[in-house]
């Protein structure tokens, strides 16, 4: 019988201020354990939203960097009312966290951590293989269709921040439809492909979360998953279409995210500026 953790995750509502809720999850999308406040199906929603975040997180670990030590650190989700963190809680488990916008970051973080390190091993989860697939309880996208290619798919605003930010690395520019409409030259088509499939499921599972950080009418704004090795960034832009860059861990991440929004505008703009000309053709 699996024992119910809501006692221990209550320490973070507790102690941080601005903190809203928290859960505790398996790997496979099964809730351990929640504050107040969540009803049965919020807490089953959001644990299965959070195990396909961890999963996709991990995945993509290599868009940010070749190195060896590829380690998922955190998850952490921007909306206009808040914010969910999502860390590991020891092997096969998982730790999920909600705060208002004006939470302390660092204290919620450090508390999230120092639970984690408390619990120790038990929080550990054994995998199950007869738990309905998680995937089946939140939102998903279907994979992007293959986008346009040719020498209009490298945008040169993109790779100018790049250029000029140090340690940024990639970005991809990706419409409402989930397919990628342009890249920094260091991405090929394949790369942009299976890049646009992840993401567009990691915007999906972001927006999952909504209702776990507060209001129903929540604007969803970022997604940052860190490694040991370097960043991830799912950025919104424009209407509903949204901006996927990778940095390395010593990247100045808020120059190179505020430098990727100064130039997302510009895009729009030339993109619906070809879709007028192609209306008329």
């Amino acid at each position: 019988m699996t024992t119910d953790m809501s006692w221990m995750v209550r320490d973070i509502v507790d102690n941080v201020p601005r903190a809203r809720h928290a859960v505790v999850l398996s790997a496979d999308g099964l809730p351990r354990g929640a504050t107040d406040g969540l009803t049965k199906k919020d807490v089953k929603t959001i644990s299965a939203a959070m195990s396909g975040m961890q999963s996709l997180s991990r995945a993509t670990a290599h868009f940010a960097g070749s190195s060896q030590e590829r380690q998922w650190n955190q998850t952490v989700i921007e909306f206009s009312h808040g914010w969910v963190f999502l860390i590991g809680a020891g092997q096969g488990a998982y730790l999920a966290a909600a705060a208002e916008p004006d939470v302390d970051l660092q204290q919620l973080s450090f508390r999230m951590n120092r639970l984690v390190a408390r619990l120790g091993g038990n929080l550990t989860s054994p995998p199950r293989v007869t738990v309905e697939d998680p995937s089946r309880l939140a939102p998903t996208a279907p994979a992007p269709r293959r986008g346009p290619s040719g020498s209009g798919f490298v945008l040169r605003e993109l790779d100018q921040v790049v250029a000029e930010v140090r340690g940024a690395r990639h970005a991809l520019l990706l419409g409402s439809d989930g397919l990628p409409r342009g890249a920094t030259s260091g991405i090929d088509k394949d790369l942009a492909d299976t890049m646009a499939a992840a993401m567009t499921g990691i915007h999906a599972y972001s927006r999952a979360a909504a209702q776990f950080a507060g209001p129903e009418d929540a604007e969803w704004q970022q997604t940052v998953i860190e490694y040991q090795h370097g960043w991830i960034f799912l950025i919104a832009a424009g209407d509903d279409g949204f901006l996927a860059a990778a940095a390395e861990h010593d990247c100045d991440i808020e120059e190179f995210t505020s430098r990727l929004c100064d130039v997302v505008p510009a895009l729009l703009e030339r993109e619906a500026g070809q879709g007028r000309k192609a209306d008329h053709v």
